[in-house]
């Protein structure tokens, strides 16, 4: 079972929404090996002004990251070494909707001239468990919001959170995982290829929800998409 393996836990923090444009600001990842949890958090300078509206979102000013940030490019290269070693043992990454922070490193890495994890992998990035790809999977007609705070408040393990942190997100992320497994076990028993296959399914039927929806109010939807990786356009 892949649960007896080491987990990554993993989040970001950046100038903005969109992953294929916007930066890395914080990055956070904890790894749970058996009782042993290490944790790793680094804070960068990302090279550009921070949006007000994204310091208010994870707190760090342009003026921060400038003064105690580490250079970006020496901040991705460690954060990627780091996911491909990981990955190269065939054992998981996990992220809240995973294509955002996934396409994020792997936009950042391209612009800074750094191999992408994929370069690193030499193949397709995996494995990769999105919880809320697996919650859209198990229970999908589900009414209400999916963020990361309702479904902690939805699976029972719903703390004193500071939502938009990456490492108390990441935490929390962790903690859904593990309650979710015990309310779905049979999620535990699936492979890989079926776990990913799993999540792939499901983020295409979002997209195609919110496409569908947007037509139906005269809206397009151009966005980058993809699971684990957003690469093309809808």
């Amino acid at each position: 079972m892949w649960t007896t393996n080491p987990i990554l836990g993993f989040d970001t923090e950046t100038t903005g929404i969109d992953p294929a444009a916007d930066r890395l600001v914080t990055c956070s990842v904890i790894v749970v090996d058996g009782e042993k949890v290490t944790k790793h958090y680094w804070l960068a300078d990302p090279g550009v002004e921070i949006p007000l509206q994204a310091q208010n979102v994870h707190g760090i000013s342009t003026e921060q990251a400038r003064r105690e940030g580490r250079p970006i490019r020496e901040v991705l290269e460690e954060v990627a070494q780091l996911l491909a070693d990981h990955m190269a043992l065939g054992y998981p990454v996990v992220a809240f909707n995973a294509s955002y922070d996934l396409t994020l490193i792997e936009s950042e890495l391209a612009r800074h001239g750094l191999p992408t994890l994929e370069e690193r992998l030499e193949r397709e990035i995996g494995p990769v468990v999105d919880p809320y790809m697996l919650d859209r999977s198990v229970d999908r007609y589900r009414r209400g919001q999916r963020r990361l705070e309702n479904l902690a408040q939805h699976y029972g393990v719903a703390q004193e959170d500071a939502f938009h942190n990456a490492e108390a997100d990441v935490l929390a992320t962790l903690r859904v995982l593990g309650a979710m497994l015990r309310r779905f076990p049979e999620l535990a028993e699936e492979s890989w290829d079926a776990l990913m296959e799993r999540q792939s399914r499901a983020y295409a039927e979002f997209i195609n929800f919110i496409a569908s929806r947007n037509r139906a109010k005269g809206k397009s939807f151009n966005e980058p998409i993809g699971w684990p990786v957003a690469k093309a356009t809808h």
